[in-house]
């Protein structure tokens, strides 16, 4: 009733949305005559005249008909694409700050061109967020000559850039690049020693295209920037050892909850061997407070052995580990997990085992988009996840109808046995096809089963394309082809692909490739004619032969990745089929299946190679999708609760790096004055200041190397007293210090000092607390057996710790400061001042120093010492 009840409101609303939007679109239609007799300058102009009409008043909905009305124009004109009526609506649905549900194929790439253009208007920048460089850099190059014949600018970026070809990407109007790079360098911004490296500019506007993949699917994992930590890396062979001694009675495998248990027996056989390697002493409990850290060393290794595969979870490249995404299917380069299990993973596989890495900076997906003021997205596949959308990132979803209506057929699943005999049914089916000439997609939810399938098809010499991790780099090229009649793709994964399956081929990309040789430009253009000609009957064949057959070898967790698939077939009014071939071994079925559907299987009674057709079925498994996608709703939302209190700390944090580094250092005397009484408090707390004359005088001496005369500490009748004459010497002290180091020859030198000090120990500081916080929060679910509710137990610590660690870096700055010494005073002050003096640009910590000493310019101009 309740599921019935939302879908009526849903529809309603998402038909009052579409209704109101379509009045909005008779307006910019009836724009149209007058925009197509403008000449290019003309069009051009009205960039500068929206830009005026903001700045005496108007808002971006005022000026939203026209604008959009000369985007059509202009894309018409220069791209020889003109937006459909459902483009427009789609264009709005961004604008507004929703995600605009359109199918594959619908054009999605230029439904963002209306609304980046629109919200460039007002100066402050637009982020386009792909899922990987090759498409940021492709939508860029498609859609600058719409830009670029507005006089809007457009930049892509990609992790290839200098943070110099990033901070003039990020000038532009409008950008495009890919949701990591936007966040590491909001991260890397964040770790930067001046506000001139940063790179970005604020957060105003974002499209995310592939919204669900990047704000669902990426969401669990944080973003990490992280540094070597020195250790013993022989550790996790040896442990890697005794994990593959131990027997299926020693550990219980938990498949829905990814986790993996020693058992009675399992734990003594471990502490056994644990004593034969000598890393616990003979005859000590796995749980000894000194032998804590070999649980976590044992957790993660079983998990390495017992619930990563490879194939599936990694692969090993080049000797190396290296993760594959789980929805995308491609390869992460440079990702690594943490806490000490890809170490486990290296030891595993044999490899040589790099080390465990201590987390610099980090962020989810979650918090950084949420800091945008406003948020949009875009995806063929976003309904399902309607709620999370709503309830973590403040967006609706709104369904875009299709430009013409959707032919493809959907045909009921079949369900075997077995793999095997599901594979053989698959082989079957693909054969079928491709006698008629009609092309196949088949997608798999693993690299080893598109490997399977790929050897099955071979031994039946039907020649076909792999599309997964291991060869990403032909992807673009792939898909072009995968509408060719007779055609065969095996793809693991296609979300996010971001490039349209079109029947009969993609020319244009196809002409990439077959005409990259060829230098006469009349040569290329008769091969370009021919190209096209071909496409065209192939596209006729293709047609004929019933379109795109897209093949499914297993359900997904999320019904999502589905429909993902299956979109790939029928786009813009094709013809098209799809089809999911299921067994009773595959995963979803083995460990989210219902023992009711296992026992109704049973009775049934399966004979080989026959398949099952039952509507319950169907049911039962989307059932079981359902209660996999809640589960792994439940996952984020849970880490989202956590981060936000994370994420509330660092927010202090970078705003604090912030306002050190933009303003000259004037509240000093604030910083030391509430040091020194906190250390008066501290020490004092109960009783009477004199009785505390002695012990003031030597923390004093300690923190500041002054002598205090305790004679004239002694005089004071109270403590606020002693505060406001030892605040006076301090003050004296760190004068005396500023007048000493700016009469170096460098006027702002001591600012320069005050400015790095702070920050380095704040940066220090907050590393250490971020690891910290990562093992409150790992252990603190344990406080759910003492009644306690995990995460208000995390909040009240991790508040408590931040206090702490604020005090502490207060005390730090001012100690190190106190105890300041110039590596060679008269060297570093001369080279600073010829630096400033020849106004040599800014260089990044790790080039060369611009006084030509030879050395980095972290070892020479930002090679300030502190003596302890």
């Amino acid at each position: 009733m309740l599921c019935l009840f939302v879908k009526k409101t849903f529809g309603s609303t998402n038909k009052k949305i579409i209704k109101s939007f379509r009045k909005i679109v008779e307006q910019i239609n009836a724009l149209e005559p007058e925009m197509q007799s403008l000449s290019d300058e003309a069009l051009a102009g009205k960039t500068e005249k929206f830009k005026q009409e903001l700045k005496n008043g108007k808002t971006l909905n005022d000026i939203l008909v026209p604008a959009f009305a000369v985007v059509r124009e202009a894309s018409r004109r220069f791209l020889n694409m003109r937006h459909f009526d459902v483009q427009l609506i789609g264009g709005m649905v961004l604008h507004n700050g929703m995600i605009s549900e359109m199918k594959t194929g619908e054009g999605k790439t230029l439904v963002a061109t209306l609304a980046a253009y629109l919200n460039s208007l007002g100066g402050k920048g637009v982020h386009v967020v792909t899922v990987n460089d090759y498409l940021a850099k492709r939508d860029t190059e498609w859609m600058s000559r719409l830009y670029n014949s507005l006089g809007v600018s457009v930049a892509f970026i990609t992790n290839d850039l200098t943070d110099e070809e990033r901070k003039e990407a990020y000038s532009a109007d409008i950008v495009y690049s890919t949701n990591n790079e936007l966040a590491f360098d909001y991260l890397r911004d964040n770790m930067k020693f001046s506000q001139e490296d940063m790179v970005q500019r604020g957060f105003n506007y974002a499209i995310v295209d592939e919204v669900d993949s990047i704000l669902i699917d990426e969401a669990r994992t944080p973003l990490i920037i992280s540094g070597p930590v020195e250790e013993n890396n022989q550790i996790y062979k040896h442990i890697n050892k005794i994990v593959t001694k131990l027997v299926d009675s020693d550990y219980e495998v938990d498949e829905k909850g990814r986790a993996v248990f020693l058992t009675e027996d399992g734990i003594s056989r471990v502490e056994e061997l644990l004593g034969s390697y000598s890393l616990i002493p003979e005859n000590s409990s796995l749980y000894d407070t000194n032998n804590m850290i070999m649980t976590h060393y044992i957790g993660q290794a079983l998990r390495a052995h017992k619930l990563f595969t490879a194939d599936k979870d990694y692969i090993v490249k080049d000797k190396k580990v290296v993760i594959i995404d789980e929805f995308t299917g491609r390869m992460m380069e440079g990702r690594r997990y943490s806490d000490g299990l890809h170490q486990a993973l290296e030891a595993k596989e044999n490899l040589e085992i790099q080390h465990e890495n201590q987390t610099l900076a980090s962020v989810t997906f979650q918090n950084y988009f949420r800091m945008y003021n406003k948020l949009s997205g875009m995806t063929g596949t976003a309904a399902t996840e309607a709620e999370e959308f709503r309830d973590i990132y403040k967006l609706n979803v709104v369904k875009v109808p299709t430009n013409v209506p959707v032919k493809r057929i959907d045909i009921d699943d079949e369900i075997y046995g077995t793999e095997k005999e599901k594979f053989n049914a698959v082989l079957k089916f693909i054969e079928e096809c491709h006698k008629r000439l009609q092309p196949v997609l088949v997608g798999t939810v693993s690299i080893e089963n598109s490997e399977k399938l790929s050897a099955l098809l071979q031994s039946h010499s039907l020649k076909h394309s792999v599309l997964n991790a291991r060869y990403h780099e032909q992807e673009a090229y792939i898909i072009a082809q995968a509408g060719v009649p007779g055609s065969i793709t095996i793809a693991t994964n296609m979300a996010g692909r971001g490039t349209d399956i079109q029947l009969g081929g993609n020319a244009e990309m196809i002409a990439k490739v077959e005409l990259k040789k060829i230098k006469n430009a009349g040569e290329r253009e008769k091969r370009y004619q021919e190209i096209l000609e071909r496409v065209k009957k192939d596209k006729e064949i293709a047609i004929k032969a019933g379109g795109l057959c897209v093949v499914g070898t297993e359900r997904h967790e999320s019904r999502r990745i589905d429909d993902q698939l299956r979109g790939r077939s029928g786009r813009q009014g094709d013809p098209g089929l799809s089809k999911f071939f299921l067994s009773l071994e595959d995963d979803l079925m083995r460990i989210f299946g219902s023992d009711r559907m296992r026992s109704f299987l049973q009775r049934v009674g399966l004979k080989n190679n026959e398949a099952l057709h039952h509507p319950w079925i169907n049911k039962a498994l989307e059932k079981a999708q359902k209660k996999v996608e809640a589960r792994n709703y439940d996952v984020r939302k849970s880490l989202l609760k956590f981060d936000d209190v994370i994420n509330n700390q660092r927010k202090v944090i970078f705003e604090q790096r912030n306002h050190i580094l933009g303003d000259e250092i004037n509240d000093l005397f604030e910083v030391y004055s509430e040091v020194n009484e906190g250390m008066i408090e501290g020490m004092v707390q109960s009783g009477y200041y004199e009785d505390y004359v002695e012990d003031i005088a030597k923390e004093f001496h300690t923190r500041y190397e002054i002598t205090l005369d305790k004679e004239d500490l002694a005089k004071f009748l109270n403590k606020k007293e002693a505060l406001d004459y030892i605040n006076g010497k301090v003050q004296e002290f760190f004068t005396e210090k500023e007048r000493y180091f700016n009469s170096q020859q460098a006027t702002d030198l001591w600012n320069t000092i005050v400015k790095q000090v702070m920050i380095m120990t704040l940066d220090h500081l907050w590393r250490e607390h971020l690891s910290v916080l990562e093992s409150l929060r790992q252990s603190i679910s344990l406080r759910a057996m003492g009644q306690k509710d995990p995460l208000n137990e995390f909040k009240r610590e991790a508040f408590l710790m931040f206090e702490s660690m604020l005090e502490k870096w207060k005390e730090l700055t001012i100690h190190r400061l106190a105890h300041f010494k110039l590596a060679d005073n008269q060297e570093i002050g001369d080279r600073l001042y010829s630096t400033k003096k020849d106004n040599f640009p800014k260089v990044s910590r790790n080039d060369r120093c611009p006084c030509n000493s030879g050395k980095k310019y972290k070892h020479c101009h930002g090679a300030f010492t502190v003596v302890n």
